[in-house]
């Protein structure tokens, strides 16, 4: 991929579709009919395709690409990624609370006396929300709940994430000192 200086992954080609050489591709963007809205897309390869026609289907997208007019040519790109530059993305617009995944790898995540509990190499959906992996040097890497209560502020501008350590599990809650991490209310 060495075209792409921030390369984000937009989609990944499925089977092929029909004798046209169209394929089935699943669409990482929010509206999966926009794929080709973004410019030409890019293999990691370093081959450039041009989207013609894009229609939806049940869980994915047809694609038809410039050059693509068969069945076997189709079949030969199942399982290819395809990429965008990371500037192609109109940052404009994102409401005020969104972020765009490939933005978020790499910052730093701290707590409020700065203590850092390593970096963002990952953003994961499996269906019950989104996580963020963080990896820190001598550490294995652990998922983080990405919610409000445990990522508290993102400062792209500088880098970080101010996570709270024990709402994003990355520590205990704090014990009364008989075992109870919920400790009763004094009268």
């Amino acid at each position: 991929m060495s075209k792409l200086e921030n390369p984000v992954l937009v989609a990944t080609i499925g089977a092929a579709q029909g004798l046209r050489g169209e394929v089935r591709a699943k669409s990482y963007t929010a509206d999966p009919t926009a794929l080709g809205d973004y410019g030409n897309l890019h293999s990691a390869d370093g081959r450039v395709f041009e989207v013609l026609e894009i229609r939806e289907a049940k869980n994915m997208v047809v694609v038809r690409f410039r050059g693509i007019n068969d069945r076997t040519a189709a079949e030969a790109l199942n399982g290819l990624e395809l990429f965008i530059e990371r500037d192609n993305l109109p940052d404009d617009d994102l409401d005020e609370d969104e972020f765009f995944y490939a933005d978020l790898e790499g910052l730093e995540a701290v707590d409020g006396t700065g203590r850092s509990y390593g970096s963002v190499t990952g953003v994961f959906d499996f269906g019950a929300g989104d996580l963020l992996e963080l990896k820190g040097p001598g550490r294995r890497p652990v998922l983080i709940p990405f919610t409000e209560w445990s990522v508290l502020e993102i400062d792209l501008e500088a880098g970080r994430l101010l996570v709270d350590p024990v709402a994003a599990g990355l520590l205990d809650a704090k014990d009364d000192g008989a075992g109870n991490p919920f400790p009763k209310k004094s009268k």
